[in-house]
């Protein structure tokens, strides 16, 4: 795939240092497609790490709970994004490993993306980012 046909945001993604090696991870896994894989590789060329706790609450990150908005049908989903052995479908959480919540992490609340989901490329708007009730 051309890298030209791949395009990041404008502002670099904001992430802790833990999320970020864990990207990291997940891209030598090979647990992504080719265009999503590129896309975040580029993404973490430029990204801004900080300490978790420097982190903005508007970022999407672990414990947050997210509200997209797909730009091509205007549907709107709401995501709680958790690590993953604490990801449960009955307790309507997700992991952060999941497509969408690889998608989203590191991009603050107002932002725009294009992700390679199983349907294909779709763009989404990041509505609201909230930190998810203990």
């Amino acid at each position: 795939m051309n890298n030209t046909a791949i395009k990041t945001n404008q502002t670099p993604i904001i992430l802790s240092r833990g999320i970020f090696d864990l990207l990291k991870d997940h891209i030598k896994r090979k647990k992504l497609s080719k265009y999503n894989e590129l896309k975040l590789a580029l993404e973490l060329q430029s990204a801004k790490q900080v300490l978790r706790k420097e982190l903005p609450e508007t970022i999407v990150s672990i414990d947050k709970k997210v509200k997209v908005r797909e730009l091509d049908s205007g549907k709107e989903y709401t995501y709680h994004l958790v690590a993953e052995s604490k990801a449960k479908r009955k307790n309507n959480t997700l992991s952060i490993l999941s497509p969408i919540g690889v998608a989203l992490l590191g991009y603050a609340q107002g932002a725009e993306l294009t992700w390679e989901m199983p349907e294909g490329i779709r763009s989404y708007l990041i509505v609201e980012v909230s930190t998810l009730d203990a």
